[in-house]
């Protein structure tokens, strides 16, 4: 969640978002390079990021 909020950030701050659906979008993209990362995370550790334990 970190991540989707920081990339979310970050994309706001370098596109210079301005109105609703600037943000909107970035917050779309932002949430989509964290759910790659964690796939990829997932995958070189052969093991799942969330579980009933950490959710």
């Amino acid at each position: 969640m970190l991540a989707e909020q920081a990339t979310t950030t970050k994309l706001h701050r370098d596109r210079d978002s301005k109105g609703m659906t600037p943000p909107k979008r970035d917050a779309k993209d932002g949430g989509a390079v964290a759910g790659r990362t964690r796939k990829d995370i997932e995958k070189q550790s052969g093991k799942p990021v969330i579980s009933p334990h950490n959710s």
